[in-house]
């Protein structure tokens, strides 16, 4: 499954608990193989934070996933239905909570603080993240759950191919196989490395520290001839 090209993939979903990191990782494959990103908050909230009924966002995601080309930077529950027999790849990003919630915090404070748009013009408020139906609170809800899942349709022969990344430098790795880093971006983290850059839409998630934030490193090493 780590030798799949970026012509191969046509149907991808990214899948994780909260906070892991889904959208920079589908904004990533995008970038990469060009197929066109949906990403799901903005098919679930309008602006004001008017919520969606349920009715329209299964008919919002029944029309992304219908098209033979698209990634997806999650899917609820309630659509999976829909959506995986549709899908052609799983990236699933299992990483430890410590990561997740780490990412997940930094990015909320961020935002409040920057109020930075994050889907359909909305912005964080502080009091949405102190109430019991908080982002931080689902992360602690639904990690359990969402972890299992995901753990369930990698070990089933007849669900959809799934790759599952426990640590945020193995999906870099993978990253990088889908397109020939080029050999003038050498790799601030560690030698023997060329990297790929990407735009991100969440500077938090960015793995690359040492340069602008905003920006998704991924990572291939250079393996001696």
């Amino acid at each position: 499954m780590t030798e799949l090209t970026a012509a191969a993939l046509r149907r991808v979903l990214v899948y994780g608990v909260t906070g892991s990191g889904k959208t920079t990782c589908a904004t990533a494959i995008s970038s990469i193989t060009g197929l066109p990103l949906t990403l799901v908050d903005h098919l679930s909230w309008e602006p004001g934070w008017v919520e969606v009924s349920d009715a329209e966002r299964l008919r919002r995601i029944t029309a992304v996933v219908a098209g033979d080309r698209w990634v997806l930077d999650s899917a609820y529950g309630d659509w999976l239905a829909v959506v995986l027999p549709r899908v052609d790849l799983v990236v699933g990003l299992d990483y430890p909570r410590s990561v997740s919630l780490q990412r997940l915090v930094r990015r909320s404070f961020r935002r409040v603080v920057t109020r930075e748009l994050v889907c359909n013009g909305n912005v964080e408020k502080w009091s949405r993240l102190f109430t019991h139906d908080s982002i931080i609170a689902w992360h602690f809800k639904s990690f359990s759950r969402k972890r299992a899942r995901m753990r369930a349709w990698a070990a089933s022969p007849d669900g959809p191919p799934v790759l599952l990344f426990r640590h945020p430098r193995d999906l870099d790795e993978w990253l990088a196989t889908l397109r020939p880093p080029t050999a003038s971006a050498r790799c601030p983290r560690r030698s023997g490395c060329v990297c790929a850059t990407f735009a991100s839409p969440d500077p938090s998630l960015a793995t690359d520290r040492s340069s602008d934030v905003g920006r998704f490193t991924t990572c291939a090493r250079i393996v001696a001839q």
